[in-house]
C-alpha cells in the first residue's frame, strides 16, 4: 500500500499508514534510525546536499527518516502541506516565532494560553523587540482593535488551558487575513481527530507532541504544521541552524502513538462527558468548564468546530487553594502531574502548576483561580474516577 495521495485515505488510515517509506530490509513497524550521521556515494552528492540541490539526508539535527515519518503523518492528519518537528511543544512555539518575526513587530495572543508560552512572550521576545498584548479569547471585535499596522502573527490555543475557551477559528481567520497577519493555532488539546485549523482558515498549527500525539506520557517533542513556504522554508531553516530537534527515539514513539490517536481521544472525550456531569451535581463544585456541557457558554460553537468535545475537564470548588489542595491529596488513583493526554488521568492545581509562574494580576486576567482543577481524563473505567473524586470531596469535610 502507498499513501503518496493523503486524499486517497480516511483518518485512521492515515494515522497507522502515512508517512513511512520502507528500507531495502522490508520492515513492517518503522525502524528507528539511531544515526547522527548519513553516508554519502561520493563527494559530489555531499556538496549536491548540502547546497539544496538533491534532497536527501545529511545530519540527523534537521535530516533523519524516522522523524520524517513522524512529520509526514502529522502534516497528512492536520491536512498540511509540510511539518517541522521539534524538541518540545515550547521549542515548536519558539522556532515559529523566532522564525517569522524581526525586532519591531507585534503578536497579539490570547490570554489564556499556557503559563510558560506567557512567560516566554513576556518575558523573551520583549528582549528581542517584538511586542505581545493579550486579549480575551472569545471576544472577536477585542481581537480585531487589538491589530496595529505592525502586527505580525495572532496566537492562540482553541480550547484554552485550562478553562476550555473556544475562539472562532475561521472567524478570526477572516481577521487575521484582513489585517495581513498569519493567524496561529495551538491544536495540542483536539489534535487532528477533533479539530483541523487549517481547513478553518489558520495558516499554521502547533502541537506538542508530549500530550495527546505520544499520548502515554514516554516522550516529550512538538511539531509546526503548515505550508511549504512558512514552514518548510522558514521555520524549518530556524531548526537547522538553531538545532531545537527531535530525537529519533522520541519521533518514533510520536509515530506509533499517532497510530491509536483517533481511538484515544473518541474514548476520552466520551469519559469527559460523564464526568463532567457528574461534577455538575457536585455540592461542593460551583463551576465545571467542559465544552461538552450545555452550561458551557461556547457550547454550540464547539459542536460545529470539532467533532468531539475533547477530555479535559476543569472545575471550581468552593473554597481557596488549601482546600483544593485537600481534595487533590485525597485522591488515590488520579496521578498528581501537570502533564495531560496520558493514558493515565491527571490532575492539577494551575494556580500553583502550570499557571503559578505568572504574577497574581496576569493569573486574575486569565481566569484562573486558587479553587480551580483540572483533569486530563485517561482510559480508565469512569466509575473508578468518579470514585477517586469522592475520595477528594470527602476529605474536605
Amino acid at each position: 500500500m502507498t499513501t503518496d495521495n493523503p486524499h486517497d485515505y480516511r483518518f485512521e488510515t492515515l494515522a497507522v499508514r502515512a508517512g513511512q517509506v520502507r528500507t531495502q530490509e522490508g520492515e513492517h513497524s518503522e525502524p528507528i534510525f539511531q544515526t547522527s550521521s548519513f553516508i554519502f556515494e561520493n563527494a559530489a552528492q555531499a556538496a549536491a546536499r548540502f547546497k539544496g540541490e538533491e534532497a536527501g539526508n545529511i545530519y540527523s539535527r534537521f535530516t533523519n527518516p524516522t522523524v520524517r515519518t513522524f512529520q509526514n503523518r502529522l502534516a497528512a492528519l492536520e491536512g498540511g502541506a509540510t511539518c517541522v518537528a521539534t524538541s518540545s511543544g515550547m521549542a515548536a512555539i519558539l522556532a515559529t516565532c523566532m522564525a517569522l518575526l524581526k525586532s519591531g513587530d507585534h503578536v497579539v495572543t490570547s490570554r489564556g494560553v499556557f503559563g510558560t508560552t506567557t512567560s516566554l512572550f513576556n518575558n523573551y521576545f520583549l528582549k528581542f523587540g517584538v511586542k505581545v498584548d493579550f486579549v480575551p479569547l472569545t471576544d472577536l471585535d477585542i481581537w480585531r482593535d487589538a491589530i496595529k499596522p505592525n502586527t505580525r502573527l495572532l496566537y492562540l490555543e482553541t480550547p484554552s488551558n485550562p478553562l476550555v475557551e473556544l475562539v472562532d477559528i475561521r472567524a478570526l481567520a477572516e481577521i487575521a487575513h484582513e489585517k495581513d497577519c498569519l493567524l496561529v493555532v495551538d491544536n495540542c488539546f483536539c489534535t487532528p481527530v477533533l479539530q483541523k485549523p487549517l481547513s478553518l482558515g489558520a495558516d499554521i498549527v502547533i502541537h506538542s507532541a508530549t500530550k495527546y500525539l505520544d499520548g502515554q506520557g514516554r516522550c516529550v517533542g512538538g511539531a509546526v504544521v503548515g505550508d511549504e513556504d512558512l514552514v518548510g522554508k522558514e521555520v524549518f531553516a530556524f531548526l537547522r541552524t538553531a538545532g531545537p530537534t527531535l530525537s529519533a527515539f522520541n519521533a518514533w514513539n510520536f509515530t506509533k502513538g499517532l497510530e491509536t490517536l483517533s481511538l484515544r481521544m473518541r474514548a476520552m472525550c466520551q469519559t469527559a462527558q460523564t464526568l463532567a456531569e457528574w461534577l455538575e451535581e457536585q455540592p461542593r463544585v460551583t463551576h465545571v468548564y467542559y465544552p461538552g456541557l450545555a452550561s458551557h457558554p461556547q457550547h454550540a460553537l464547539a459542536a460545529r468546530q470539532q467533532s468531539g468535545f475533547g477530555g479535559i475537564v476543569s472545575f471550581e470548588i468552593d473554597g481557596e487553594r488549601e482546600v483544593a489542595w485537600r481534595l487533590i491529596d485525597g485522591t488515590r488513583l488520579i496521578s498528581i502531574t501537570a502533564n495531560l493526554g496520558d493514558t493515565k488521568s491527571t490532575i492539577t492545581h494551575p494556580a500553583t502548576t502550570t499557571h503559578g509562574r505568572l504574577t497574581d494580576e496576569q493569573r486574575e486576567f486569565a481566569g484562573i483561580k486558587p479553587s480551580l482543577l483540572r483533569i486530563a481524563v485517561g482510559l480508565e473505567n469512569v466509575e473508578d474516577l468518579k470514585a477517586d473524586l469522592q475520595r477528594g470531596f470527602e476529605a474536605l469535610q
